[in-house]
């Protein structure tokens, strides 16, 4: 599914680019050849449609102008996305290992569930850094937020990964039935 957004913001940054370029190329050609035909747009037809805009007006140019930062933000936002990949030391030179976040979250949350005292716990992985949200199972959780960053921060720190994320916990008590 991934790949399917990529691919749809990557057509539509190329076709929104293209339409905005074409807009300014006429709107150019214009200002050099007032009065003349259109050096792209030529046939009849199109001329028609759009008889009742000039390419000197301020809001084709602004529609154009538009039209190409839309398409190149599309373009970047399609190339910048990032991998849901993390990367891990490679154990020979011809040799990729990676990771997913989803499987990091999994790894770690396996760890902090099974620590005494957690009701339940969320976790969400990134290269950078490990959000873990736990419940507590007793309103009194002494030093359980400190096991639980040490079993965070263990399990994290077993993988061969070339930086280690930053490990962020937060503990929740649980709330008071009526």
């Amino acid at each position: 599914m991934r790949l399917f957004v990529r691919l749809i913001t990557a057509v539509a940054g190329i076709v929104l680019a293209a339409a905005g370029a074409l807009l300014t190329i006429e709107s150019v050609w214009s200002l050099i050849r007032p009065g003349g035909r259109g050096l792209i747009l030529g046939p009849a037809a199109v001329r028609d449609a759009l008889a009742g805009f000039s390419w000197n007006d301020v809001p084709v140019r602004l529609v154009a102008c538009a039209l190409i930062v839309l398409g190149l933000v599309l373009l970047i936002a399609a190339m910048s996305a990032g991998h849901g990949e993390i990367r891990l030391h490679d154990p020979a030179p011809e040799v990729t290992v990676t990771t997913d976040r989803r499987s990091l979250a999994r790894l770690v949350g396996h760890q902090v569930r099974d620590q005494d005292g957690v009701a339940g716990a969320t976790v969400t992985a990134g290269a950078k850094r490990v959000r873990v949200k736990a419940t507590s199972r007793f309103r009194e959780t002494g030093d359980l937020r400190g096991r639980l960053t040490e079993t965070a921060e263990h399990a994290v720190g077993d993988l061969p990964l070339p930086s280690t994320p930053k490990v962020q916990v937060s503990l929740a008590t649980p709330k008071e039935r009526r």
